[in-house]
């Protein structure tokens, strides 16, 4: 789990850090080059997760990042009930909404995602994203 250094919640760069720790190491230990725009793509949902955590989850309060395989996993949980939803880029009177791209950059770039409730409350978002 990643955390600050007192120990308060992630931040989107802190779970950018540990995904690009966690593929460098798996680079590294089986010689294989990252592909740099696997890796991006891995950082931007890992910042897309972690960013709609706080804003629309009540803040994160864990991150996991795994390699496994040719995927890297990237979950993030917070403390709302509220499921991921999909906002119009525009409102009822035609005017271009802020925000609401997150969700929809997640859905497109992951090649699996899956929210699971927690027992204690709240949920937990994990994207599974190709590697190689």
């Amino acid at each position: 789990m990643c955390r600050q250094a007192d120990g308060g919640p992630c931040r989107p760069a802190d779970v950018r850090r540990a995904v690009r720790h966690a593929v460098a190491g798996r680079c590294r230990a089986t010689g294989t080059p990252c592909d740099e725009g696997a890796l991006s793509d891995a950082l931007l949902v890992a910042s897309e997760l972690t960013t709609n955590a706080i804003l629309h989850g009540g803040g994160v309060t864990g991150v996991d990042v795994d390699v496994v395989g040719r995927e890297v996993r990237v979950s993030v949980s917070d403390r709302s009930d509220r499921l991921p939803e999909l906002v119009a880029p525009v409102d009822e009177q035609g005017r271009r909404r802020a925000g609401g791209r997150g969700w929809p950059i997640v859905c497109r770039l992951a090649r699996d995602v899956r929210v699971a409730g927690l027992p204690a409350g709240g949920k937990r978002i994990t994207a599974a994203l190709p590697l190689f």
